[in-house]
């Protein structure tokens, strides 16, 4: 298990089986919100649900293809960030994410984001970071704009989502953007 200090009350930990409940019940009470962009949210309606979701999580971590972390604030579940998958031979991979209703707003994500890029680029020491996001999901599209990554451009009915595609923003940040950016 991993575990990143963010700030005093705000960190990352690597989500795991005893955490079910606490990702269920988040998922659960930001639905509404989450499935206008999150193909997968309609089809986890239970605990039981995340249990081979996590398993896979726990795989992928341990093979080090990437990882799955949980936002916790006060100790509070609030949101979830990741690796979807390390691409070792091109030193590249993208970064997912998504916040609990309640604690859009705060800065959170951007942080949360933020430390990711830093496991990204100086202990993982990738390449390239990419970020889709919904054309219309102003508010997760803000998170790799603050953090210095340059637009690339529309992917063109990118996601099926439920019952239509819709079309995605890519963003994405090389190594040498990221240490101009934030210094080394």
């Amino acid at each position: 298990m991993f575990k990143v200090d963010i700030e005093e009350g705000l960190y990352l930990h690597l989500i795991e089986m005893p955490h079910a409940h606490d990702l269920f019940t988040a998922v659960h009470h930001a639905r509404g919100h989450l499935r206008l962009w999150l193909p997968w949210v309609d089809s986890m309606q239970t605990v039981t649900d995340y249990q081979p979701v996590i398993h896979s999580w726990l795989q992928q971590f341990a093979d080090g293809r990437g990882f799955q972390a949980a936002i916790r604030k006060n100790d509070i579940f609030a949101g979830v960030v990741g690796l979807h998958e390390i691409d070792w031979g091109s030193r590249k991979t993208s970064v997912g994410y998504w916040l609990s209703d309640a604690f859009t707003g705060q800065g959170i994500m951007t942080k949360a984001v933020y430390t990711v890029l830093k496991i990204v680029f100086e202990e993982y020491q990738l390449n390239r970071v990419e970020v889709k996001c919904g054309i219309n999901n102003h508010d997760s599209q803000a998170i790799p704009k603050r953090l210095g990554f340059q637009y690339e451009g529309i992917v063109r009915e990118g996601e099926w989502l439920y019952d239509h595609y819709h079309d995605l923003v890519q963003f994405s940040l090389l190594r040498e953007d990221w240490y101009r950016y934030h210094g080394e």
